[in-house]
């Protein structure tokens, strides 16, 4: 009878976020209607007023703002405005070297960001104009920001793995090392894009090159990055030799970026106000759907339902390739309706009890589970990175230009996501050697 009310439950979650409820609401009543239907309404008002303090109270969530602080005072303050260009001298002589440059300056944003919207919206300012204006098809140049924005939730610190780390009680330092291989390895195949559209289509991928070295930048357009290096190799250097925790890293980050900021001379009181604000409200609609999240999985537990699920799945005899295939359909599909943290946090709860029993690496399916949520960052209708670079490109492109643009990306994210289901080692090599 309960596993029949766990089933309801689901059922009645998927109806209310196709009735466009706000994910976490719908959770969160979904929950505490099951709750209160099995074991009483005292239950159910027990969890509603424990789980909330429960989950916010840990210490590893307390990554989350100092990440998000860290990122938006980046921004906030230019630190990264000089990727862009840092990319392009340093690329000056590579064939289709703007695109290449806008891919290596968002896998460079992500180290600092943790945000694929945030990666997508600073590049797209700053190279779609210029890739524009070079002779690049603007379908091509929108598609090429808002398909390298995807990067920055891979490369860490990635708001979606810490997360991710916190539900699944598995190491988000080791789910930050997994991501540098997947990032570094999607960055790659971008860039192929990049080439085979400059050999076989000049008509879309100019092949005239940036001139020289000094008119495309430059040392001082390369130097200008320095704040932003010292950054990483702090926060980093600190976190992958295991002398800062995650949570310490994003401490060190957030003080990090702050001094820095205010060493070049760019933190102002505007600055520091936008970002706590921008951090603040983050946190805020991020928590509110961990909460829900977290009540969800208690009503899961109570009915049986996951256990139920990972024995049929079992009995079933499913093989690897075949298991993995069922989960990257679920994900492409709730990934063309639902953001991110909505889509990994409904599917957690049912998906961990069985990669448990199937003995699946959880560090490795925290990388693979966030690849599969930032494809969904750019498939139709509903690709928030498109609908980002629209914004900031509007009178470039228009939505459908940018969708067609996005195409050959979204088949190298294919060939991505293949690579590392027949290859886990793409993934769990570095982490491994750096145990």
């Amino acid at each position: 009878m309960n596993v029949e009310v766990g089933f309801y439950g689901v059922g009645i979650l998927l109806l209310l976020l196709l009735l466009r409820v706000p994910v976490a609401l719908a959770m969160i009543a979904v929950s505490f209607g099951g709750i209160a239907s099995l074991l009483g309404i005292r239950p159910a008002l027990g969890i509603v007023t424990s789980t909330p303090y429960s989950f916010v109270a840990s210490w590893t969530m307390s990554a989350v703002p100092m990440f998000l602080l860290m990122g938006f005072v980046a921004f906030h303050a230019g630190l990264t405005a000089s990727l862009f260009g840092a990319a392009k001298a340093i690329l000056w002589r590579v064939p289709g070297g703007l695109a290449i440059s806008s891919i290596f300056a968002c896998t460079g944003f992500a180290t600092v960001s943790g945000s694929s919207i945030a990666c997508a919206a600073a590049m797209g300012r700053i190279a779609i104009p210029e890739m524009v204006g070079a002779g690049y098809r603007p379908s091509f140049a929108a598609g090429s920001i808002a398909a390298g924005g995807t990067i920055g939730a891979l490369i860490p610190p990635s708001i979606l793995m810490i997360i991710y780390g916190v539900f699944a009680e598995t190491s988000i330092t080791q789910v930050f090392i997994g991501g540098i291989g997947v990032g570094l390895l999607t960055a790659l195949f971008y860039c192929l894009v990049v080439l085979g559209f400059w050999w076989l289509r000049p008509d879309v991928v100019p092949r005239n090159s940036a001139g020289t070295f000094r008119e495309a930048g430059g040392l001082p357009a390369i130097l200008r990055i320095w704040p932003l290096a010292i950054l990483v190799v702090l926060v980093f250097g600190g976190l992958f030799s295991g002398y800062f925790t995650a949570t310490e890293a994003g401490a060190v980050g957030a003080g990090g970026a702050i001094l820095l900021s205010l060493v070049t001379g760019k933190l102002t009181t505007h600055v520091l106000r936008t970002s706590l604000l921008e951090t603040l409200t983050t946190c805020a609609s991020l928590f509110i759907i961990g909460i829900g999240a977290s009540m969800f999985t208690r009503f899961l537990g109570i009915t049986g339902l996951s256990g139920f699920i990972g024995s049929m799945v079992a009995g079933s005899e499913l093989g690897y390739v075949e298991l993995m295939c069922i989960i990257v359909l679920i994900y492409l599909v709730l990934g063309m309706f639902m953001e991110p943290f909505g889509a990994m946090l409904v599917t957690l709860p049912v998906l961990l009890p069985l990669l448990k029993a199937e003995g699946i690496s959880l560090v490795w399916f925290g990388v693979f589970v966030v690849k599969m949520l930032e494809i969904g960052m750019i498939t139709p209708p509903v690709g928030l990175n498109v609908f980002v670079i629209r914004n900031v490109a509007s009178s470039y492109v228009t939505v459908i230009q940018i969708f067609r643009g996005i195409v050959p990306f979204l088949l190298a994210d294919i060939l991505v996501v293949a690579a590392v289901i027949a290859f886990p080692g793409v993934i769990l090599s570095l982490p491994l050697l750096l145990q």
